[in-house]
């Protein structure tokens, strides 16, 4: 089987597995969901480069589709940093290949409402530096869990969002291989509020009625992705994310469309 130094198969599966959503227009608000780390590294530094064409949603609960091309970047240090496009900025305290934990910054790219019809009247979320932890752990080569926490979205900037998951990976052959995933999206009311609830000050400018939204569970997201190997460094990702919109968060009138189905065609190359 055709494997990596720096990123064995599994890393780079359960990259897109766990969420073809992860760079879509929608799921910007889902990015940063897992830490996906090469464990331990050994021989060296790595990284790894590309781009991904992404179908989705032009924000949580749209019912109007957008298509992106976007950029993949990520490296990792031998030292326990590491720095990119799907991990944030960080560091792994774990020595230890089946754990990582640590602390790290992300962004939360916030919403602008001419992103949208729907979202007239309601203004923008600005873009939010976040602060959080992670935890993930193998219980094999195929299996892993991951999760994490971030502090700093919303309009008043203490919005609260944790990720659990879990991710399995599989070789079809020598040089196919299969990541199925799913993740379950916890968040305070302060989050819950700015992206899907209604104040009464929106009320006036946007026609939608006034809405509350309470802490719980946001969504939860099911992916599978299907990666060919070109060789020790190359490799191409198709992958499906299906996600489905809980809570306080599904009866929102900013809710259109409680679940989404977005594709992802990648390439990556590993260096």
């Amino acid at each position: 089987m055709l494997v990596t130094k720096r990123f064995p198969l599994p890393a780079l599966t359960a990259l897109l597995a766990v969420g073809a959503t992860l760079f879509s227009p929608l799921a910007f608000a889902q990015a940063f969901d897992a830490v996906r780390l090469n464990g331990a590294l050994r021989g060296g530094d790595g990284g790894r480069v590309g781009a991904a064409l992404i179908s989705g949603r032009q924000y949580q609960g749209s019912d109007e589709r957008r298509t992106l091309l976007l950029p993949l970047l990520d490296y990792q240090w031998t030292n326990g940093w590491f720095a990119g496009t799907t991990n944030g900025i960080g560091y792994n305290f774990s020595s230890q290949p089946a754990m990582d934990f640590g602390a790290r910054l992300t962004v939360d790219p916030g919403r602008n409402e001419n992103r949208s019809n729907r979202l007239g009247g309601l203004g923008d979320i600005g873009i939010r530096p976040e602060l959080g932890g992670f935890y993930n752990y193998r219980l094999s080569d195929s299996v892993a869990l991951t999760s994490s926490l971030r502090y700093g979205s919303g309009n008043d900037r203490n919005g609260l969002v944790i990720d659990i998951g879990a991710v399995y990976s599989v070789a079809l052959a020598p040089r196919w291989r299969l990541g199925l995933g799913v993740t379950a999206t916890y968040a305070n009311a302060n989050y819950m509020q700015s992206y899907f609830g209604v104040t009464p000050a929106q009320a006036v400018t946007s026609g939608y009625a006034p809405y509350t939204a309470g802490a719980g569970l946001r969504d939860i997201r099911a992916g599978a992705a299907l990666t060919y190997i070109v060789n020790p460094k190359v490799a191409i990702t198709t992958a499906l994310s299906a996600s489905s919109l809980q809570g306080d968060a599904q009866n929102s009138p900013l809710a259109r469309q409680r679940n989404t189905l977005t594709g992802i065609v990648g390439a990556s190359y590993a260096f």
